[in-house]
């Protein structure tokens, strides 16, 4: 079992093409760990804006009386792709991993396989 960081590190490495990480809380929209990002990747702002994307689907799924999970969102921008992938389990409930993929280096396929092994390993 892997703790946040060194999942997420995991991430880093492991990924081709990624940019920065995330371990996020979506019912405060706080970060709980961070990995890459940088100065055009704000990962604390990414954490919080894509809280409101995960609260959203799922208020619409409610909605829509939808009995059914969501496994990952995913976002595709001009040069990136930014993935959201759920976490599940007893102790994960409330959570969700972000990972910002550079579009032109990432498989998206081995980066959605990649960051489902990594959920399995991780031990919040």
């Amino acid at each position: 079992m892997a703790n946040t960081q060194t999942a997420l590190k995991e991430a880093m490495t492991s990924i081709e093409g990624a940019l920065g990480a995330a371990l996020v809380d979506y019912s405060s929209g706080m970060a709980l760990g961070t990995v890459g990002g940088g100065k055009e990747l704000d990962l604390t702002v990414a954490a919080a804006g894509n809280t409101d994307v995960v609260r959203a689907k799922v208020r619409t799924m409610e909605q829509l009386g939808l009995q059914d999970s969501i496994e990952d969102i995913l976002i595709t921008l001009g040069t990136q792709y930014h993935l959201i992938r759920l976490l599940k389990g007893r102790d994960s409930q409330g959570l969700f991993l972000y990972l910002a993929l550079d579009k032109n280096r990432a498989n998206l396929a081995m980066a959605r396989h990649q960051l489902r092994r990594i959920e399995v390993e991780l031990e919040v």
